[in-house]
């Protein structure tokens, strides 16, 4: 069974599996809508969060522009729980949660509206954390 078909499982335990396991691969065009589609799971918000949590992992563009694109479109329950994701990420570190608010910056001006939008929302996110521990 590949992971695109374990992300159109019924059981929620699959579809939360493959978010989180095809978010290693969500620099890959054909990777995109999928777990674009897993971050707003209609069926699971546990499948959400399990998926906006490996794509935030990955602290990356590739990542975090998923993310933007769901905020940008998330109804409040989703919303709620990719919010849960980013802190569970980006609380701990400020160098990590630091350049995340740099690339929330840049994309903040991409050319794809959902992707600016929901890169602004993900920065008021980012930007209400205080992270744990800082640079000594």
């Amino acid at each position: 069974m590949t992971l695109g078909e374990l992300g159109r499982s019924d059981d929620w335990r699959d579809r939360a599996d493959a978010g989180h396991s095809l978010a290693g691969f969500a620099e890959m065009p054909e990777a995109v809508e999928p777990l674009l589609g897993l971050v707003l799971d209609p069926g699971d918000t546990f499948v959400t969060r399990r998926t906006a949590e490996g794509l935030l992992r990955r602290k990356d563009r590739a990542g975090l522009t998923i993310v933007a694109s769901a905020l940008a479109i998330a109804n409040d329950n989703h919303a709620d729980y990719i919010h849960t994701a980013i802190f569970d990420v980006f609380s701990i570190f400020s160098d990590d949660l630091d350049e995340a608010l740099r690339l929330c910056d840049e994309m903040s001006g991409d050319t794809d509206e959902r992707v600016a939008r929901g890169a602004r929302r993900l920065h008021e996110s980012l930007a209400e954390i205080d992270p744990v521990l800082r640079p000594a």
